[in-house]
Formats: structure tokens, sequence, C-alpha cells
């Protein structure tokens, strides 16, 4: 019976425990309760921005004592000051559909729950037309920075957080060098996007790709620790077909190297003639040219 309590005890504290964020974002230059208590059952105005300014910048552990007065005693910060900043009275929403479609190009299967668009500095109004702009590596995070430019060549500098999952594909166990992405030694989970430091793979890579380099059990694998799968490999045998005009031949030869689709290998033939040859699929090759290799 005692623990029975002891677990309901603990679970009525966290429903009414607080952490507070870093920054708050408000719409008025009143500061409320229900800004950073929403359930709340009363709102009560705890600070007041400036007139002339759109920022307001407090002591956490002043904030966390105003909310213990207003009977909020779970109360709890991360960071030394909790800043709020008065929202912008514009329209992001072209800005957050150019985001969405980038991550999504990015990440086919993502499941996007909310994004948070904000100007660096007070505006308040935006251009009619403007182009978006972002690095190439944005899409590896979950929040950044932004840019829009004018047609008069200024730009606006935006703030955004994007919150959302996405799936990735974790080495099951030990993975060596050489050997191929597939469903046998990859577990597939689903995430929170947080930072990633090169894209993930997908499943278009599984049974296409080989890993670079020996690799742990649990990690992430990405692009940079793959490569296209060698569908020839050193001392294999092939089939070799030379086109040249009106003539058609195919023959047996052995690979001298290993290799990727398109890649140029040299191969050879059973009279041990040295031919250079690319590769067009497992086991075939081209050669388009009657060069040979002495």
């Amino acid at each position: 019976m005692f623990r029975v309590i002891v677990f309901l005890t603990l679970i009525v504290l966290n429903l009414f425990s607080i952490t507070l964020n870093k920054t708050y974002y408000v719409d008025s230059n009143n500061i409320k309760l229900l800004n950073l208590a929403p359930d709340s059952k009363y709102d009560v105005t705890l600070y007041k921005i400036d007139a002339n300014r759109y920022t307001k910048k407090v002591k956490s552990e002043k904030v966390v004592k105003l909310l213990n007065k207003h009977g909020l005693k779970n109360v709890e910060s991360s960071s030394r000051y909790i800043k709020f900043v008065k929202k912008s009275p514009i329209d992001t929403s072209k800005i957050e559909s150019y985001i969405i479609t980038l991550y999504k190009n990015k990440y086919p299967d993502i499941t996007i729950n909310s994004l948070m668009v904000v100007p660096r500095g007070y505006i308040e109004s935006l251009p009619k037309k403007y182009e978006v702009l972002t690095s190439k590596r944005s899409h590896l995070s979950k929040s950044g920075t932004l840019s829009i430019k004018t047609m008069d060549r200024k730009k606006i500098f935006f703030d955004y957080t994007l919150d959302a999952k996405v799936y990735i594909y974790l080495s099951n166990k030990k993975i060596y060098k050489g050997d191929k992405v597939s469903l046998l030694n990859t577990s597939k989970k689903k995430i929170q996007l947080d930072k990633f430091n090169a894209l993930p793979i997908t499943k278009n890579e599984l049974n296409k790709t080989q890993i670079k380099y020996n690799t742990k059990q649990n990690k992430i694998l990405t692009f940079r620790d793959v490569q296209l799968l060698n569908i020839i490999k050193n001392g294999s045998f092939v089939t070799a077909y030379l086109k040249d005009n009106s003539i058609n031949i195919s023959f047996s030869a052995k690979a001298l190297q290993n290799g990727k689709l398109r890649d140029i290998i040299t191969i050879q033939k059973m009279s041990g003639q040295k031919l250079k040859a690319k590769i067009i699929g497992k086991n075939r090759v081209e050669i388009r040219w009657a060069v040979s290799i002495k």
C-alpha cells in the first residue's frame, strides 16, 4: 500500500513539474503566467517588455522564485537566463513550406510534428517577393538559420526549429570493410531528428552499397560510411562484349580489379592479352575500343 501511495505521489508531482525553456515567444509586450505554464488555472502578468524594445532577459532563478509564489513549486531551468521575445506579426508560411519541402526531399519518410520560424529581430512585414536561402548542410540538424533575399538584394535572417522524427539504419553487429549493406547487418529505427554529421542512408542503399571501413555495432550508417557495391571482384570471370560497327562478339575473361557499375577495369583474355573494359552489370563488361595492354 505504501508503494502505491509513493508511486501516485510521484505521478502528481511530475504532472505539475515545469522545465523552463531558454527562450519564450509572446504575442504582446506582456509576459503572462500562461506563457510559461499553459496548464495554470489562472493568468497574471509576470513581466513587461519595455515599449521601445522587443526582448526581455531575466535571470532564471528570479523566474523560478516568481513562479513559486504563484503556487508552481516544481520548476527547473537548465539555463542561467530566460529570454522573452515579442513575436513579429508576419506570415512565415512560405518560408515554412520551403523548409518542409527541403527536409522531405532529404528524408522521404520524415514525420514533422511542428515547425517554428522566427526572425532575428522584430519586423512588421515581409516583402511580397523574396528568395529563401539555406546552407548545404542545413537539413542535417533540427534547427538552424536561414535568410531571405529581397528583390533589392537585402537579406533578412530567421531562426527555425523543427520537431520531427526520421528513419535511420543502425549496424546491428560489427560490419567489415567491403561487406554488403543489407537487412542482415542493419536494423531500421525511427528516432527524433537532432543532428547528424552526414545524411543517413535509406532503404534504397540496401543491397546496393558496401561499407567503406570496419564499423562498430549500433552505429548510424550515413552516406559517408558506404560506397557503391563492387559487382565484379578481382580474380572473378566475366563475360566481355565487343561492339564495333557491325561486329558483335562476346568472350570469357578474367577480371584483374574490383569494380562498381560503370567503372573502367582491366581484364585478361584466356590468351593472356589484357584489355580495358567498362562494367555494365554483374560480371558483365563492355569493350568499346580495341586497345590492349601489354
